[in-house]
């Protein structure tokens, strides 16, 4: 049976082979992602058989030449030869150019032949991930591809990066991920041609790494009272005496191993060790760290403002973090450590005897200048050690380290300010690279952080700002991307939110700023979802959601909708109505307009077919658009929605609360009354709310209609009630009141807000229409 099937399978191999030979290649069938820099296509083609061998004349290039063989016998079952000896034709071979930079390669394809060329290991290895990507996509496969041409075009590349550091900073400190994982993880760097993992191994919430010499860290530091049912800022502060069981960490054996791992990827694997604040783990398992030594619990969720942070003024401190760091720097080999530096509060700073001590002795005006004293010592430690701090831009309050590399998160000032002052730069503004951040619509997207990051934002992202020197320039190293987990506790969410916006993020990093462009990455990016598809990534398809841009005129109560998604010229077709979405759909053009009434329905369309999810929206007219409403209090002067109309203008608010539609109250109940202008017939209102209880966004307990012919004399006609209840997510709830039939001239709606979080908080009142049916 095993000789039937390889016969069968060279028969069809023959088949294959006979028709592939009339096929011509162009540069639009080629889709490497990252671009490269230089590449020329050629007549002709390599074509890939049982007798095609590779060359190599070292370990390392027999390495990822087994790995490709491996690929490659999955995929098309060839068993590619390894030889030491080049044959006449039909191969693979490495050659050494010494001229070549680090991660340069150069990879020539003939009829004969394949050439991958660079000065060492890790040229090697890009120009082998971009044959794969001149090969199908099925190559990625981990079963046999029949049907399949195994051919490459003849093209000529040359390629190099244009930044030095293209990184990705993985929390693992919030929520623990297996060291399967991270290696997972590298792999797909290396294939996205990225070079740095950042590992953030210390916060409040969870310390990550084993250290030997105090291993209460991980005794104690690694676990949390597990409160994964509630919303991570509206979990009840922990104790020294909860239970803490969920967590983990890496032991020294594990890093050792992702370390070496990543090592022959490419990939540097940086150590973040958060100091002096996002430290609650250390301190609450050693209390002797902090100013006044209170006993505290590892926090299971959010905390802020961040106030139990190491004693800058005992030098037990100091002690401890050089004993940390000695046995990081063991472990990690990176000529980076990264001592993280952020969103310290320094109110114990303040009043602490022994950091006063500190500032007195030594001339420091303030506790941010403590603060710069703090670091800077924490350098010379580390470059003592041959080593370089890298740190977030907090780091300049006060003064820079002398040699201090800053990483710009609060947009790209700070990464600038270092810049000017001499210091090297790595860029990671929130606004374009933090990926925890929503990438579609929120209602269609799962858990994430406020803000709006998609994949062609992403894009756009350039380390170097416009207006920099040439001099301020060259400190730039690149840049990174940033998944911080708060919200994130599986691998499937994980990489959903990593790609493919960790593709665009490559491309801006490695590809030369003229070979970047948006429309041609669109086109690039459909192959490497097939290659995500066989690799079993879970990524997001966000960007080819159909997404809305709605806007009324109250005068004539026309409602206006924009349909798009992120890329140019896609076929958008809609139905109106109960009309099935179809390829008759019309196509769309231009806003659509409504003044009644109406269900809308988009999709995406390719080769006159819907493809992924439908966009449906109904826009209800109901008999309260447009007519007076007052407030017995008004709403909060930063959610003020569309203003006077924003509740009754048929616009209905997302789970993005920033999005412009909804109308707050901090601590206040809404009490609206709408004044119909005459009396209208009545069964029903609802009232749209919200309920993020991280940043206290709650449900009202209860709404409350009334209604009035005189606007003095009310009476009540319905209410729906709902009790408080723990709630991780972010959710969207309509009350609807239903009475008998009224003609009646005004409705008071009263929504009562709940108060006080259970933390003692103010709470927000969130809605965005009321609907008089």
């Amino acid at each position: 049976m095993k000789l039937f099937n390889k016969v069968l399978l060279l028969v069809l191999i023959s088949t294959i082979t006979s028709c592939s030979k009339s096929k011509v290649f162009t540069e639009s069938d080629i889709h490497i992602i990252p671009k490269p820099a230089e590449l020329n296509v050629k007549k002709g083609f390599f074509e890939f058989t049982t007798n095609t061998q590779i060359v190599v004349t070292n370990d390392f290039q027999q390495k990822i030449a087994n790995q490709f063989s491996e690929k490659m016998n999955s995929a098309a079952g060839f068993n590619l030869q390894i030889v030491a000896q080049a044959p006449n034709d039909n191969f693979i071979h490495f050659f050494t150019n010494s001229q070549l930079t680090n991660e340069a390669y150069e990879l020539s394809v003939t009829s004969n032949s394949i050439t991958i060329s660079a000065s060492g290991n890790v040229g090697f290895m890009y120009g082998l991930e971009t044959l794969k990507q001149l090969l199908p996509t099925a190559i990625e496969s981990s079963t046999i591809v029949i049907n399949q041409h195994w051919i490459v075009p003849n093209v000529d590349v040359k390629d190099q990066p244009r930044f030095k550091w293209r990184g990705l900073h993985l929390d693992v400190a919030r929520h623990f991920f297996q060291k399967d994982y991270i290696k997972q993880t590298i792999d797909r760097l290396a294939m996205h041609k990225m070079n740095v993992l950042h590992l953030h191994l210390v916060d409040d919430q969870g310390w990550r790494i084993e250290i030997k010499k105090y291993p209460k860290l991980t005794e104690v530091g690694a676990f949390r009272l597990d409160q994964e049912d509630a919303h991570w800022d509206g979990r009840r502060v922990t104790t020294a005496e909860d239970k803490a069981t969920f967590g983990g960490f890496y032991t020294q054996e594990d890093i050792k191993e992702i370390v070496a791992y990543a090592t022959a990827k490419g990939v540097e694997v940086v150590p973040e060790i958060e100091m002096p604040a996002h430290v609650m783990s250390a301190i609450a398992s050693y209390p002797e760290l902090s100013c006044f030594e209170n006993p505290i619990g590892v926090p299971s969720g959010g905390v802020w403002p961040i106030t139990e942070i190491y004693c800058a003024g005992k030098e037990s401190t100091f002690n401890f973090l050089e004993d940390v760091l000695l046995e990081v720097m063991e472990l990690f080999p990176s000529k980076y450590i990264h001592v993280g530096g952020d969103e310290a509060t320094k109110t114990n700073w303040a009043k602490c005897p022994h950091c006063l001590k500190r500032m007195k002795d030594h001339g420091l005006t303030d506790v941010n200048e403590l603060q710069s004293y703090f670091m800077k010592r924490i350098e010379r430690f580390i470059v003592s050690h041959d080593r370089k701090l890298i740190g977030w831009d907090e780091i300049i309050e006060g003064g820079l380290a002398p040699e201090a590399t800053v990483m710009s998160w609060r947009g790209f000032k700070g990464g600038i300010e270092a810049a000017e002052q001499g210091h090297d730069v790595v860029m990671a503004p929130g606004d374009y690279c933090y990926l925890n951040h929503f990438q579609g619509p929120p209602n269609e997207e799962p858990l994430a952080q406020d803000g709006f990051v998609p994949l062609h934002k992403v894009y756009q992202f350039d380390p170097i700002v416009k207006g920099m020197t040439k001099k301020e320039a060259a400190h730039v190293l690149g840049g990174q991307a940033c998944l911080w987990s708060e919200f994130i506790s599986t691998t499937a969410h994980s990489e959903y939110m990593l790609f493919p916006r960790l593709a665009a993020l490559s491309e801006t990093l490695w590809s030369p700023k003229k070979a970047q462009d948006w429309n041609d990455f669109s086109v690039r990016l459909a192959s490497l979802f097939e290659r995500y598809d066989y690799l079993g990534i879970n990524y997001s398809k966000s960007a080819f959601l159909i997404t809305e841009d709605v806007k009324i005129n109250i005068d004539t109560k026309e409602t206006e909708i924009h349909l798009k998604n992120e890329f140019e010229n896609s076929d958008i077709r809609y139905v109106l109505g109960d009309a099935p979405i179809s390829e008759s759909a019309i196509k769309y053009e231009n806003p659509i307009k409504f003044t009644e009434t109406t269900t809308l329905k988009a999709s995406l369309f390719k080769d006159d077919k819907p493809i992924g999810k439908t966009f449906e929206k109904t826009i209800t007219f109901h008999k309260g658009v447009g007519k007076s409403i007052t407030f017995k209090e008004p709403y909060h002067d930063n959610y003020q929605g569309e203003g006077e109309f924003g509740l009754i203008n048929t616009l209905r608010g997302t789970k993005n609360f920033h999005d412009g539609h909804w109308q707050a109250w901090l601590g206040n109940d809404m009490e609206a009354i709408i004044d119909m202008g005459s009396e209208t017939a009545i069964q029903n209102v609802i009232i749209g709310t919200m309920e993020n209880q991280g940043p206290g966004i709650y449900f009202p307990t209860d709404v409350t209609v009334y209604v009035s012919n005189d606007g003095i004399n009310y009476k009540e006609v319905g209410k729906e009630e709902r009790a408080y209840a723990k709630n991780p997510a972010f959710d969207l709830k309509d009350f609807k009141i239903t009475f008998q039939k009224e003609s009646v001239r005004y409705i008071k709606i009263v929504a009562t807000n709940l108060k006080t979080t259970p933390s003692g908080g103010d709470v927000w009142l969130f809605i965005d229409e009321i609907l008089i049916n």
